[in-house]
């Protein structure tokens, strides 16, 4: 049997096709899940590497660039070689099995996995915000335009896939999810899941309208004209989360200084590199420090171009008003969002059983899905909420136009 050819209805291989499935079942989650729960406790709150999962996306960046610039070692821990997996099926299989034990997650996949899999596993820092934008074909203008095309997302529980889904609404149009033959009404837009580094040639050879996907994809499609940036998500949902940062719940309670170890160097990640976009391209480049494939200047450009006057010309930003970045970084997880996101995931089209979604309350999960000590403690080490321009109350309302 052949495990590499492509899923019909979602475009993933087979191979992780299978392994998503397989997640999706309580046996599976269940069992993973005990082997977790019954691991032996060390007395050494640091003896264990820090071993980073990650996907070649610049959401990453503050777990390697905390890498690269030995900030895990500075705090007393060691670390193995981040490790790259291809898709989120992937990264998230590797977590269940404890093959690495700091990743970052998109959001919802975090509340899929430790309510829908009841697997014990907290978020413990925002990894960065915004970073993600709906990329379309040259000649589609507006969204009423994707009618009849088919729209490829990361993983059904993710931003983008909620995010894609209001907007697509509010124009008009019916989500439907097909097989890859089946005919597509004008009305409608057919949702099809693709992994990350395979949006850019579905596109290109024009199997696919658009995607809506983490940095660099999208700038790499700028950069080869062979798409354009319709509407960036932090235009949609000011600083809006996009990846967490995901540690198994053995690990808060028996490990506590070594999370809190790599939280601290996390912080300090993220705020070198709201003041050196430029070296975290480099670093992150296949012509730097090799974390990505990624050429040098999609980086850049991902990192750094976010010219609001052409972008508010050419339609893709509607709110220059807000002032924020194309992406940005700091690490305090907002209460109000995980409220908000939960609340829009209920009315969210995702593959699956979805019982458990509409049995969760958004302020139990805003409570119990996060622990937000060892970020608060971080943040005191580097000056306080005040170094990432954030209120010192940690704070806000959510500013969500779609």
């Amino acid at each position: 049997m052949n495990l590499h050819h492509n899923c019909a209805c979602c475009g993933m291989s087979r191979r992780d096709f299978l392994k998503l499935s397989a997640l999706f079942t309580s046996s599976f989650g269940a069992a993973i899940a005990a082997d977790n729960w019954n691991l032996p406790v060390h007395a050494n709150a640091n003896d264990q590497p820090v071993k980073i999962g990650y996907l070649p996306i610049t959401d990453a960046a503050p777990l390697l660039v905390a890498h690269s610039r030995k900030l895990y070692q500075a705090e007393g821990l060691t670390t193995e070689q981040p490790r790259l997996f291809r898709s989120w099926a992937q990264i998230v299989e590797a977590f269940l099995a404890r093959q690495v034990n700091v990743i970052h997650v998109l959001f919802p996949t975090s509340i899929w996995i430790r309510y829908g899999r009841n697997f014990p596993a907290k978020i413990v820092a925002w990894n960065h915000t915004n970073g993600s934008a709906l990329t379309v074909l040259p000649d589609i203008e507006n969204p009423r335009e994707l009618g009849g095309k088919t729209i490829a997302v990361p993983f059904w529980y993710s931003i983008h896939n909620l995010v894609l889904q209001q907007l697509l609404q509010r124009n008009g149009l019916k989500i439907v999810r097909k097989a890859k033959d089946a005919p597509i009404a004008s009305n409608e837009v057919n949702l099809v899941v693709l992994p990350p580094p395979d949006m850019v040639s579905a596109l290109a050879n024009k199997s696919i309208g658009g995607y809506i996907v983490a940095e660099p994809f999208n700038a790499a499609a700028e950069n080869l004209k062979t798409g354009r940036v319709l509407r960036f998500t932090g235009d949609v949902w000011k600083n809006h989360a996009c990846c967490v940062v995901f540690v198994h719940e053995e690990d808060i309670r028996q490990r506590k200084q070594w999370t809190q170890k790599v939280v601290n160097a996390l912080v300090k990640a993220q705020l070198w590199s709201r003041g050196n976009r430029s070296e975290v391209a480099r670093i992150l480049s296949k012509d730097g420090g090799k974390y990505t494939p990624h050429p040098l200047p999609v980086l850049q450009r991902a990192l750094t171009y976010y010219d609001r006057n052409f972008y508010k010309k050419d339609g893709a930003i509607e709110n220059p008003d807000w002032q924020v970045n194309r992406i940005d970084f700091q690490p305090y997880p907002f209460p109000s969002y995980r409220s908000e996101l939960v609340r829009l995931l209920k009315t969210t089209q995702v593959e699956g059983n979805t019982d458990f979604l509409q049995k969760l309350q958004p302020r139990q999960v805003a409570r119990d899905l996060v622990d937000d000590s060892f970020v608060r403690n971080a943040l005191q080490q580097v000056g306080g909420p005040k170094a990432f321009g954030l209120p010192n109350n940690l704070s806000r309302i959510e500013t969500i136009k779609f």
